[in-house]
């Protein structure tokens, strides 16, 4: 599971300084002269980050970063087709535009391709990152048609013999038709989630006819995750599935991600870490989910290690039923220092499922061991970037986090670069209500987000759990499960941050913190998420409907009470939390209730907290908070351009790798595409 920054909504929860004390990446100070800031198109800023640390592991921990980043970079080709079928066709064509176009470059309409390319790029494919909305260029198809006569015609992924003409007429409703997969990943109720959804994951088939073919599956007891590696469709009539691995489906690519990792093996810090890659390349080999269980279960019990990485098809949110993993790589390094506080939390995982609000025969009676850690990236790509998470809690299989554990890690170097441009946007003071809220926020923000992070991936994903005989998410709560999961995480950490333990075991000052965490929650779940929306939209991405569930079910249940209010002052809408004691104890029973229908399975109970509080939006709100937004000249989402790893060569042999800092998006994803295309435009 991951957890997304709230930055890029509101920037409410990065502001201020860290006030534990600790000297932990957070609270470094950038290397002077490096700006964390680069390039602006659309409604999107490009960040930067750095890699503090790297220059200090030895030679053979920096080969073993530079042979998974690499692996993880041969994947590229694989997540933009499984957002889009089309995505590779679109990609090689836009890629041909920009390299070779001889006409005028400082034209207007040039500016509205470029811009398309930024969101392109930045959304893996041509449907946008979080709303799953498609893509469409500002200018016109006369102009596009331009852009590709005056480009080098043999550059484009035209088929055998098909004229420029041809190739424009098959290409136009791909890119130009709103019609045409207008959504990736389509949630809506009382539809048919499968075809309405526009991802690769699918083809000819329908949900029925998916629910069915699984249905025949064994999901007793340590069952894999059937569906994760591989996409569904019929031919000839008959329904199979095209399993992603090293000769099958992406073969050209898990190829040179094996390549890698068989290099990484060589350079490995352990005997533990060691197996593990070793079980991850058979994996890849034989497309058996049993060995990728195998493997993710070498990698939780590897903890020594300092260099790690997560590499497969990991995450579910781009599937609108929740089986497929996309994928994504993630390579770091044990941040030491930062570390010290989510291992805090972590080594008393235990008191927190004893004491939490939950059902008592929804707890766990053992909580198995949880690896937590604060990790410096390295590199990412995938479904990790540029959009990233800043916690990550894997494995997400149930029976995995029960008998053997967890990794939770928060990514500390991410969450430092976006602390530095949070400051300078302004937003808090314009949506937050009172001096004395925005004064908290300031002082305590950055703690309490670092703290809600850690909670919700350390002891959220891995609290209570599924009845006996209770089938997995997937099958029980469907298009809700990914939704109703990350609430439930949130909720974990809401409720225990307003909690005197954390003061005890030494990683919060005072319980100041936990409101100031409530403040910007309640803030952002209830208004200034909205800024990522179009007007006569409702939510679609799952942590929108997560955090608006959340805040909206206290907010209602606490009306009575005048628990939270929705003020207006001079035009301007806020909340203002009256009791923060009896918000807790809301959040506490909104938990409860959402692990009662993770637990019992109870669909239709879900199904009924998404759409009556999680979905639809306000539209004369919405209205609103655009138009004060916009005004504060904010770009709702933010990424990042990732660093280089730069092998020093003597001969055949690597003496060094050093780490870069690119500056341009766009030239990175020139290099990305000639450097990392290993798959056709059709697979």
């Amino acid at each position: 599971m991951k957890y997304y920054s709230l930055l890029a909504v509101s920037a409410l929860t990065y502001l201020g300084a860290s006030i534990t004390g600790q000297n932990s990446i957070a609270q470094q100070k950038p290397a002077k002269g490096f700006d964390v800031t680069a390039e602006s198109f659309a409604d999107i800023q490009l960040l930067r980050y750095q890699v503090p640390g790297f220059d200090q592991l030895s030679l053979q921990q920096k080969k073993l970063a530079y042979y998974l980043s690499e692996a993880g970079l041969s994947g590229r080709d694989i997540i933009y087709d499984q957002r889009g079928k089309y995505n590779l066709l679109i990609r090689k064509t836009i890629e041909n535009i920009y390299a070779t176009y001889k006409g005028d470059r400082k034209a207007a309409e040039w500016a509205k391709f470029k811009d398309y390319c930024g969101r392109f790029w930045f959304s893996n494919g041509n449907h946008h990152h979080y709303g799953n909305e498609k893509l469409i260029p500002e200018h016109s198809f006369t102009y596009f048609t331009k852009l590709v006569k005056n480009s080098d015609l043999k550059g484009f992924p035209v088929n055998k013999g098909e004229s420029a003409d041809s190739f424009l007429a098959r290409i136009k409703p791909v890119i130009f038709d709103p019609s045409f997969q207008p959504k990736m990943v389509d949630l809506s109720p009382d539809t048919d989630n499968i075809v309405a959804s526009s991802n690769n994951f699918y083809e000819g088939v329908t949900q029925k006819e998916v629910e069915d073919f699984y249905a025949k599956f064994n999901t007793d007891g340590n069952a894999p995750s059937w569906g994760l590696n591989s996409k569904l469709v019929k031919e000839n009539g008959k329904i199979v599935e095209k399993t992603w691995k090293v000769g099958g489906m992406y073969g050209a690519a898990l190829e040179k991600i094996v390549y890698w990792l068989e290099k990484a093996v060589t350079v490995s810090e352990n005997a533990q870490q060691k197996e593990a890659l070793q079980k991850l390349i058979k994996y890849y080999r034989s497309g058996d989910l049993k060995d990728f269980d195998d493997y993710s279960v070498a990698w939780v019990a590897d903890t020594a290690s300092r260099i790690d990485a997560t590499n497969g098809f990991i995450e579910v949110y781009n599937d609108a039923i929740g089986k497929r993993g996309s994928f994504e790589s993630v390579v770091s390094l044990k941040d030491l220092e930062s570390t010290k506080r989510i291992q805090a939390i972590a080594s008393r995982a235990q008191w927190f499922e004893d004491n939490s609000p939950l059902l008592p025969e929804h707890k766990k009676k053992q909580v198995k061991g949880i690896t937590a850690k604060a990790i410096t990236v390295i590199s990412e790509a995938g479904d990790a970037a540029p959009s990233t998470p800043i916690g990550i809690n894997l494995p997400n299989a149930d029976w995995i986090r029960k008998e053997h554990g967890s990794k939770s890690v928060s990514l500390s170097n991410i969450v430092h670069s976006y602390n530095i441009v949070s400051s300078k946007g302004g937003v808090l003071d314009e949506f937050a209500y009172g001096d004395d809220v925005k004064a908290r926020i300031r002082t305590y923000g950055s703690l309490s987000s670092d703290l809600h992070t850690d909670m919700h991936e350390c002891i959220g994903h891995a609290s209570g759990q599924i009845n006996p005989g209770v089938e997995t998410t997937d099958k029980t709560l469907k298009n809700y499960a990914s939704a109703l999961e990350e609430a439930r995480a949130d909720l974990v950490a809401l409720y225990f941050i307003l909690d005197p333990k954390l003061i005890e075991i030494g990683v919060m000052p005072n319980l100041e913190v936990g409101k100031a965490e409530y403040d910007s929650y309640m803030m952002n779940g209830l208004i200034t998420q909205l800024t990522r929306i179009k007007p006569g939209s409702n939510l679609e991405e799952a942590h929108m409907r997560n955090r608006q569930l959340n805040a909206m079910w206290v907010y209602e249940k606490g009306k009575k009470d005048n628990v939270v209010e929705m003020i207006k002052v001079n035009g301007k809408t806020y909340t203002r939390i009256n009791d923060y004691n009896k918000l807790r104890e809301l959040f506490g029973q909104l938990l409860r209730e959402i692990q009662r229908v993770k637990s019992e399975g109870d669909y239709e109970g879900g199904k009924n907290l998404i759409e009556t509080y999680g979905v639809k939006v306000d539209q004369q709100l919405l209205k609103e908070v655009s138009e004060r937004y916009a005004r504060l000249d904010v770009k709702a989402y933010k990424g990042f351009i990732q660093p280089k790893l730069v092998p020093v060569m003597k001969g055949s042999e690597i003496t060094d790798v050093k780490v870069t800092y690119p500056v341009s998006f766009y030239d990175q994803m020139m290099e990305y595409g000639k450097k990392y295309a290993f798959l056709p435009v059709m697979n």
